[in-house]
């Protein structure tokens, strides 16, 4: 597959914006800096961030083992996938291909683009339609999007039915791993040199515990990044967001075992919940949540929320009827919900 194909002839043909920080990439200690218009008083942030955000990017690539040069970071994730579609979806003739129960902003990032949105439904254990998906697709179809682990059903998806997606669709496979480092599967990121079409999402929102500085990731091949990196605003990651970033990516253990924490605690909530007579099933998770069916999800919401617990109303998703998605809290929250959710019954 050649990746230039399936650009879009603007995208090709554009000279990226090349801003002040673009063009000096010396050694900045002893130089006075004069070509950007900024403030000169210092206050930590009166100069503009580094808009290839390096110091992150050297972090993550220590982190997870990926070259410096597949990276590009993103105002949140919605932002790369709002990169990705106006780098290769050409408004009012490509389209997309989403499998709900999935994340929403897939649809609405195609809408605000003017793309078209064709949708295979997961099958009855949330799993792709591999042959549905495939049939499907066709000459338009740009981007398939597959959450794996998948929000909201917590579930990941089979490694040889991805597999067989990343061969045979002929546009971009992109896997959103917000939640991958709840799971014990491996993540996709580690077969860029395998899969020329292949990128794949991550976030600092949830395992990193950042949701509040908006950073999300990138892994794809260099062709891809450098395409993206053409139309990204100069500076999308805003200097704050870097320094703490950096902080946090420096605490790494840290994470680690908050992670370990939060997997105990979705263990415990998960035995609870089994013992509460209105809730009939509970979906296998490989996240930070779980998702229950329950008797009646529109009433159990409603009495949470009269008990001061906000959970998430999954009922109107496709599959998800009478669902409830449980975020994991800490061990004081999580017994919250659990004392509520008996005595609600």
């Amino acid at each position: 597959m050649n990746i230039q194909d399936l650009i879009r002839p603007n995208i090709k043909a554009l000279k990226p914006y090349s801003s002040a920080r673009d063009e000096f990439q010396g050694n900045s200690d002893a130089m006075i800096f004069l070509d950007a218009n900024e403030n000169p008083f210092e206050n930590g942030v009166n100069r503009y961030p580094d808009p290839q955000q390096r110091t992150v990017k050297s972090l993550l690539s220590e982190i997870k083992d990926i070259p410096k040069q597949n990276i590009l970071l993103g105002n949140g994730s919605d932002e790369v996938l709002d990169l990705i579609y106006r780098a290769f979806c050409e408004p009012n003739q490509d389209n997309i291909i989403i499998l709900p129960p999935t994340y929403g902003m897939y649809s609405v990032l195609a809408n605000i683009n003017a793309i078209n949105i064709k949708s295979v439904q997961l099958d009855a254990n949330f799993q792709p339609k591999v042959d549905a998906i495939l049939n499907e697709a066709d000459s338009n179809s740009k981007l398939l999007f597959l959450c794996s682990p998948n929000n909201p059903t917590g579930n990941s998806f089979e490694a040889k039915s991805i597999e067989r997606l990343i061969n045979e669709f002929k546009g971009i496979v992109v896997i959103d791993e917000a939640y991958i480092d709840f799971s014990n599967e491996e993540s996709w990121a580690r077969k860029l040199d395998e899969f020329p079409n292949l990128i794949i999402t991550q976030t600092l929102s949830k395992a990193y515990g950042m949701a509040g500085i908006r950073l999300g990731i990138c892994y794809a091949s260099s062709d891809i990044i450098s395409v993206l990196n053409r139309i990204k605003p100069p500076y999308n990651v805003n200097e704050l967001t870097q320094q703490k970033a950096i902080q946090q990516l420096k605490q790494y253990d840290l994470t680690q075992q908050q992670v370990l924490d939060i997997l105990g605690e979705r263990d415990s909530v998960v035995d609870t919940l089994k013992s509460i007579n209105y809730i009939s099933k509970i979906y296998p998770s490989d996240a930070n949540f779980v998702l229950a069916k329950v008797d009646d999800a529109t009433k159990r919401y409603d009495a949470l929320i009269k008990n001061g617990v906000v959970v998430r109303n999954r009922t109107t998703q496709p599959g998800c009827e009478n669902c409830l998605r449980f975020t994991i809290g800490t061990q004081a929250e999580n017994k919250i919900l659990i004392d509520t959710l008996k005595s609600i019954s």
